[in-house]
């Protein structure tokens, strides 16, 4: 997706993402509990959003800098304003576009690097920002997020694109981390959520940033066609639910 896109879905309601954001807090808390036996004293965390994983990290390492960026202006001014006294730095920069002379102990991120367009070289990036032994440890969406959505898309319009198809599986994501890291580790966690309806779940992928431009032609979504498309997820599913694949990755520097 163009980096401007994604600026723009993330910016637009970075003030109602908080109360959408529900699976993405259920991961940065188990990314957060992959991190307790550690101990780091410096931590560059990408991709912080509203900063509610930034505000786990600081619980858990209580001296450690911390220096937390985003793409959109928008989404850092409402971690400012959260964490405004937790001594925080944040900065807003693109995560596949780091220029800091700096080194880390931990280079993290949570739910974040399924957005970037070219990963395993922003991977090559954070490995050289990390000092020796230094750790990487994030999560991402995989490609199996939204498999209903896509199923039922694809049942009535005849379409297979919904963004989430492009993220990277399990394989790849072994090599490009197999490539930059030594003992690394995956493991994937599958999340679900159930709707009342159709317009529910489009509002919470509208609000929580996530809603792409994942269909190769433009089409407008008229009251009657996302009545069919109701009837026919709730004909193949019998619910209105969503599936988000999770993977878990570490590495740690060569």
């Amino acid at each position: 997706m163009p980096r401007a896109k994604i600026v723009e879905n993330f910016s637009r309601y970075a003030h109602l993402y908080d109360k959408y954001a529900d699976v993405q807090n259920k991961t940065a808390l188990a990314l957060a509990d992959l991190l307790k036996k550690n101990n780091f004293f410096k931590i560059l965390e990408l991709g912080c959003g509203t900063g509610n994983y930034t505000l786990m990290l600081r619980d858990r390492f209580k001296d450690a800098q911390i220096k937390s960026l985003d793409i959109s202006g928008e989404m850092i001014g409402v971690a400012r304003h959260k964490l405004a006294h937790k001594k925080i730095e944040f900065i807003v920069a693109d995560a596949q576009k780091i220029d800091l002379d700096d080194t880390f102990d931990l280079v993290t991120s949570n739910a974040c690097f399924q957005w970037l367009n070219n990963l395993e070289p922003a991977l090559q990036g954070y490995a050289k920002l990390l000092r020796k032994a230094g750790v990487i440890c994030f999560s991402i969406f995989g490609p199996q997020t939204f498999c209903e959505l896509n199923t039922a898309l694809k049942m009535l319009l005849q379409e297979n694109r919904p963004t989430a198809i492009f993220f990277p599986d399990r394989k790849r994501l072994e090599m490009m981390l197999k490539n930059n890291f030594k003992s690394i580790k995956i493991n994937e966690i599958s999340y679900q959520e159930n709707f009342i309806n159709l317009k529910q779940l489009l509002e919470k992928i509208k609000y929580s940033g996530i809603r792409g431009n994942g269909l190769s032609k433009k089409v407008y979504f008229s009251r009657g066609l996302l009545e069919r498309l109701e009837k026919t997820y709730l004909d193949k599913f019998q619910k209105i639910c969503v599936t988000y694949q999770v993977f878990f990755c570490q590495g740690v520097k060569r």
